[in-house]
């Protein structure tokens, strides 16, 4: 069972979901601030994070932020803004996961289980590996999650992470997006397309000259090109 922290600054909600994901075996933290959120996600290390959007001082945005500057743990980002360009601006800021309030619990319960789901279908087949990927510049070590560009560190999410690691493993290979969405993501998220499209924009990004190299396929979708 997965260790979760809530940061939610609507005291009945965060009781709600805490409630929730509780009654389905998992253990939770809650925060109701974004200053308290950071302390605890740096001190208990949870599995997943489930983040509002509008909170009391240090905004959800600006927790998203600094939690991806320090981790890769997967963020599901609760917002009462459904318009679009919000919805890019919190992928590429760096949450996995979108869902707009009002929502049902039954779907909030699936977007959970789905996340987390792929969380340990990742650390299973990590596991069963052939071994690290070596191509020139990038290494990527499946065992404890480490991609390296010219021998330096590159902090990914666990979605960024999860798009290079197929891309490497099969240098020259064209993958459409609907696959990378199907893989990577689940069938649920609410962004599509859009969503594949934005964790590429930001793992070219940060894997500078060697982003290069992943390739945008016209009408296809991508390839990393070796």
């Amino acid at each position: 069972m997965a260790l979760i922290l809530i940061v939610e600054d609507e005291h009945d909600m965060a009781a709600l979901i805490k409630r929730q994901v509780e009654g389905e075996g998992h253990t939770a933290l809650v925060a109701n601030d974004g200053l308290a959120a950071l302390m605890l996600a740096a001190q208990a290390r949870p599995d997943l994070v489930i983040l509002d959007w509008m909170l009391p001082g240090l905004d959800g945005l600006s927790v998203c932020r600094k939690l991806r500057e320090r981790s890769a743990v997967p963020i599901l980002m609760l917002t009462a803004r459904a318009e679009e360009t919000d919805r890019v601006l919190g992928l590429e800021i760096g949450a996995d996961d979108y869902l707009t309030k009002p929502f049902s619990l039954r779907e909030f319960m699936a977007r959970v289980r789905a996340i987390l789901r792929r969380v340990e279908l990742m650390r299973h087949a990590e596991q069963a590996s052939e071994g690290p990927v070596r191509l020139p510049r990038l290494t990527i070590d499946p065992l404890d999650r480490r991609v390296e560009v010219d021998g330096s560190q590159v902090d990914l999410t666990v979605k960024e992470y999860e798009l290079l690691l197929i891309l490497a493993r099969h240098p020259g290979r064209s993958f459409s997006r609907a696959y990378l969405l199907d893989k990577v993501w689940s069938d649920d998220s609410e962004g599509g397309d859009l969503s594949v499209d934005t964790h590429i924009v930001r793992l070219r990004r940060k894997l500078g000259e060697v982003g290069g190299q992943i390739a945008t396929v016209w009408r296809v979708g991508y390839r990393f090109e070796s």
